[in-house]
């Protein structure tokens, strides 16, 4: 970004800052940050004005909550430094940094050295492949011991764990040349070139060691204290001297690894450069309309940002972390996720598609919240880390949107996998719809999450279709049968498809795919799991029995026992469920001389499956939106079929066969073909509809003159569309508006990202169709609670729109319209608010729900396309429609002779 008096580009590293909680980390980048000149005096955390502590909140806890930038100069380096939470609570937005850092520096607290959660960072950056400096920090305390330290390193982390103080760099710190050769001599060890120059000459290459830290085959360590500022000098010279800077191609890339907003509510995403060079008024996907470079809670304004740096870009609405722009690749899922999930209960009175909205936006920032809108229960589910997180949350939702929202009790998030390998089969055809779909489900390796594949050549399905299929696979969270819980630990390869040449649109796979898991999962044996800590409590000898008993009755296990200097050691793994509450009860026994450490150890077969199965009381075949059967198609009607008898009535042989199961099975299946009995499945053509509906939209029906059934099923006398030559005066069309969006699942998307967007699209939907039907039509919008409004109506296009004034909701001016029209002209009302039905056909008004509305919308289109295309196709001239009978016959042999 900046070049040195001789006109060479500066090296440029990105550094991340990592901790256990309480270890020191923040007053360690402060002092970095001082004795880099990047600032002019000493922040401290007790004192609430550290230079990286920006968020009121983090001031007042004393902790970092999110993810922090600073730039500084380290000689003829230039490093962004990134503070990172050390909270457990906080560790997914400090996994999300781990993805654009080149080093990183692991602090570790000398007094309590290596703890739980340091055990978790360290496995992080081995995933990540970052190469790291350790500062072992607050070495002043009394009781620490250096060489115990180091030793203790070695063993929980690396051997590759060396004084570096020792290698020769330290200033301050007098070393002995005992020491000094035997921190030489560790160094050399840890890899075969560096030996045989250090045999030969006595010393280690300069670059061999910068290579080896590359290679995470040595992690230098240094001791100090960041508060008296001993030790963070050496770190410096040992970051300038032992790092090199990436070499990055020419093609723009960048990592996406933040989300936030700024004071002004502007969305800002944060990234690294990982190639080329990017640019204001770039497009990538969308424009770039300002680049910023962070340093604490200020920024800089530049016009563009070089491979290597770190910015926040104004302008992008549809990023999110871990997303690969440009050449980048997309991250792969985080490792650290929520195990705890919560209901959260909103104040009195308070909308839920706002504070819906409101949640959405703290989920763009904090992705592994998972807000769900529960249907059935009417409730709002939260995923956090623990109570410190929730804690968080609530101020934020005060602060930001001054809402008061409080959390109901904690319920474990489990998982289910399956136990052996199946063949899930779906099948989706209702009338001019086709497609088969056959996935072979396998167990995974514990903690591989979901791995897609196709084992199916192209020759079989082309390939379009292949990647669409395994789209749709990874589009969405998919449940397990037992208790509705996410499935994970699964490979999942697609081995037998069929499309329909002519009926195939991309949907029905959507719907085949989904129903072959689905069913593929009925068939297996599924296994419940949750969430284990492993844990290591340290505690005087004379409750080891008590923690022993336990941690047995909390369905746990323990290794043996390790005997410490003062305290025994007793280290295992126990559910969360079970655990999660454990640590005041320790420390209480204890008489607060034990210390509890714990990390999410990962995911295990349930201790009590059959109990949490029971209490949480899912019935698959119950959950419409995660249908288990297939639909099938005979005699011009589609039918449903139950998951357990698909096999009999599906159309593709995949040529797997369950090693488990008898032979033959193909051979009775052949001779007995399924007949489709009407009397039998008639009874699901509902659920076939919804289905349909939810895929396609509304159902294309033909206009039938006696009865005509809208989506609700209302006949002709409650709803009848206006036709087309009656007068605009004589029929009225009244929507009441935000019913209709948040009842349309396009619209209802769009309002969570933009709610006037969501109203100008619903506008021009509804200006197309009064544009075709010629009805007078109003569009209805609350605006009761703006204070002081008088109300507003305007003419859209062909439309009337209506704001409603202060005190009076929609559902009130639409019933006071209806009163006053509807006894003389032909009114109808679009709205799925049940109540509001009832008034209006007590008003004399007809009604039509959204979906019935939806369905019109579309029939309209359908019938203009038609029309514009017969008249496109019926003639070879339009001139022929104004000649006479016999000219016409004549024209037309002249021009079928000239053919």
């Amino acid at each position: 970004m900046e070049n040195t008096s001789d006109n060479k580009p500066k090296k440029h590293i990105c550094l991340g800052l990592l901790a256990h909680v309480d270890s020191g980390k923040t007053t360690l980048s402060e002092s970095i940050l001082y004795m880099s000149g990047a600032i002019r005096s000493l922040g401290r955390v007790d004192h609430k004005d550290a230079f990286l502590d920006t968020h009121e909140l983090e001031r007042q806890r004393g902790i970092t909550i999110f993810a922090k930038q600073a730039v500084f100069p380290l000689g003829d380096t230039e490093v962004t430094l990134l503070d990172t939470p050390g909270h457990v609570d906080f560790s997914a937005e400090m996994e999300r940094t781990l993805q654009v850092l080149d080093y990183a520096v692991l602090v570790i607290n000398g007094a309590s050295g290596v703890q739980g959660h340091t055990v978790t960072l360290w496995k992080l950056l081995e995933r990540y492949g970052i190469p790291v400096f350790l500062f072992i920090n607050k070495m002043d305390q009394e009781g620490t011991d250096r060489d115990r330290l180091l030793n203790e390193l070695s063993s929980e982390l690396d051997n590759g764990c060396i004084d570096f103080i020792c290698i020769g760099d330290g200033k301050g710190q007098s070393v002995s040349e005992a020491k000094r050769e035997k921190a030489l001599e560790q160094l050399a060890m840890c890899d075969e070139s560096a030996l045989e120059h250090y045999l030969e000459h006595g010393s280690v290459n300069k670059g061999d060691i910068i290579r080896m830290i590359h290679e995470r085959k040595v992690f230098p360590c240094y001791f100090g204290s960041a508060l008296k500022l001993t030790g963070v000098e050496e770190l410096l010279e040992g970051l300038n001297h032992y790092t090199e800077a990436p070499e990055y191609p020419d093609a723009f890339a960048a990592k996406v690894f933040k989300i936030s907003r700024d004071k002004q509510g502007s969305r800002l995403t944060h990234m690294k450069i990982t190639g080329g060079t990017l640019r204001v008024k770039d497009v990538i996907g969308e424009k770039i309309n300002q680049i910023r470079v962070y340093s604490g809670d200020k920024y800089e304004v530049v016009n563009e940002a070089p491979a290597g740096a770190v910015c926040a870009v104004a302008g992008l609405e549809y990023t999110y972390p871990g997303q690969g722009l440009g050449a980048e690749a997309a991250s792969e899922a985080p490792v650290l996720e929520p195990v705890l999930s919560y209901q959260i209960v909103l104040p009195q009175g308070a909308d839920v598609h706002t504070s819906l909205k409101n949640l959405r936006l703290l989920e763009e920032e904090e992705p592994q919240l998972h807000i769900v809108w529960n249907e059935q229960l009417s409730e709002i589910h939260v995923q956090v880390m623990g109570e410190i997180q929730i804690e968080i949350l609530k101020s934020l939702m005060k602060e930001r949107f001054d809402m008061e929202v409080e959390f109901g009790a904690g319920n474990i998030v489990y998982k289910e996998t399956i136990l052996n390998p199946v063949e899930g089969i779906g099948h989706f055809e209702p009338l001019r719809h086709y497609a088969e779909v056959h996935l072979l489900l396998e167990p995974g390796e514990p903690g591989s999450g979901l791995v897609f594949g196709t084992k199916l050549s192209e020759d079989e399905l082309d390939g379009n279709w292949q990647r669409l299929i395994l789209t749709h696979l990874k589009e969405r969270e998919h449940l397990g049968v037992l208790t509705g819980s996410p499935i994970t630990d699964m490979k999942i390869s697609l081995i037998a498809g069929r499309a329909h040449k002519k009926h195939t649109e991309g949907g029905d796979f959507r719907q085949s795919t989904y129903r072959a898991v689905r069913q593929g999962l009925k068939k297996a044996e599924s296994i419940l799991l949750e969430p284990y800590y492993s844990f290591r409590l340290e505690m005087p000898s004379e409750c080891v029995g008590r923690a022993m008993a336990d941690i047995q009755k909390m369905s746990g296990s323990f290794e043996p026992l390790q005997p410490g200097t003062d305290l025994a050691v007793l280290s295992g793994s126990a559910p969360v469920s079970e655990m999660r509450d454990y640590q005041r009860e320790f420390i209480a026994y204890t008489k607060g001389r034990g210390r509890m450490s714990s990390r999410i150890k990962g995911y295990e077969p349930c201790h009590n499956t059959e109990e949490v199965i029971e209490a949480i009381g899912y019935d698959s075949e119950r959950d419409l939106d995660n249908p288990t059967g297939s639909v099938f198609c005979a005699h011009g009607a589609g039918f449903t079929v139950s998951w357990d008898e698909v096999e009999q009535y599906m159309h593709v042989e995949s040529g797997w066969e369950d090693a488990d199961k008898v032979s033959g099975k193909n051979e009775s299946k052949i001779v007995e073909q399924p007949v489709y009995d009407a009397q039998k499945y008639g009874q699901n053509e509902k659920e076939l509809e919804r289905i349909f509906e939810r895929t396609y939209g509304p159902i294309k029906r033909r206009q039938v003159p006696e009865i005509r059934r809208t989506a609700a099923g209302a006949k002709e006398s409650e709803y009848r569309p206006p036709k087309k030559k009656k007068q605009e005066e004589e029929s009225y069309l009244l929507v009441d508006g935000y019913n209709i969006i948040f009842a349309w699942e396009e619209l209802k998307e769009l309002a969570e990202i933009n709610i006037m967007s969501a109203r100008d699209k619903l506008m021009d939907i509804l200006s197309d169709y009064q544009g075709y039907r010629r009805m007078t039509l109003i569009l209805v919008f609350d605006a009761y609670k703006v204070a002081g409004n008088p109300g507003t109506i305007f003419k859209y296009h062909n439309i009337h729109v209506v704001y409603t004034k202060e005190a009076e909701t929609a559902d009130q001016y639409i019933e006071k319209t209806v009163h006053k029209i509807g006894k003389k002209y032909h009114v109808t009302v679009a709205t799925s608010d049940a109540l509001e039905q009832v008034i209006i056909l007590g008003q004399g008004g007809h009604r039509i729900s959204a979906e019935g509305l939806r369905q019109e919308v579309e029939a309209a289109k359908t019938e203009l396309r038609a029309e514009y295309l017969s008249k496109k196709l019926s003639g070879r001239s339009y001139l022929f429609d104004n000649l006479t009978g016999e000219t016409a016959e004549a024209v037309e042999e002249l021009r079928r002779s000239e053919e």
